[in-house]
């Protein structure tokens, strides 16, 4: 690594105390809340978000951030931006228990036609998303955007 990526490298700190069974405290740091996360039933009891919904929440929160970013860049106001995400859990060929895959669908909370210079942010977003961009090394993540009028904005029909 070259000392200019070594300088510009940041490191995330994220602590798991085990509180029982599968049930584990997550510490942010700062002043964000801490999170409790367990596994479903049989395993955990369910009392929080499993680490799979926690991957996709990161996400789907990292694929809104981008969004939202890049559309103000152009001054534009999509708020309130949704978003789902579904990830397939199935066994692998080893028949392991793995992420198969991800949908993301993200709703802008305007008509896309309230919106400038849409096109050229739908073209690029995905590309600042640092989670899904990492995710998908190892893991397929399809993205769908759609309006407030519920209108297929992303992909677009070849």
């Amino acid at each position: 690594m070259s000392d200019a990526a070594a300088a510009s490298t940041t490191t995330v700190t994220v602590q798991l105390h085990q509180q029982q069974d599968y049930q584990f405290r997550i510490a942010f740091g700062g002043d964000a809340p801490d999170v409790l996360g367990d596994e479903p039933a049989p395993l955990g009891q369910g009392q929080g978000p499993s680490p799979v919904q926690l991957l996709a929440a990161a996400v789907g929160n990292c694929l809104s951030d981008s969004l939202l970013f890049a559309l103000r860049k152009f001054k534009q106001a999509p708020e309130p931006i949704a978003c789902e995400v579904h990830a397939e859990v199935g066994r692998n060929a080893e028949g392991r228990v793995r992420v198969l895959g991800m949908q993301a669908v993200l709703t802008l909370g305007v008509p896309a036609a309230s919106l400038e210079h849409l096109d050229r942010v739908l073209a690029t977003f995905e590309g600042y998303c640092t989670v899904t961009q990492s995710v998908r090394q190892g893991i397929p993540v399809q993205v769908t955007v759609r309006d407030a009028d519920g209108r297929l904005l992303m992909p677009t029909a070849a």
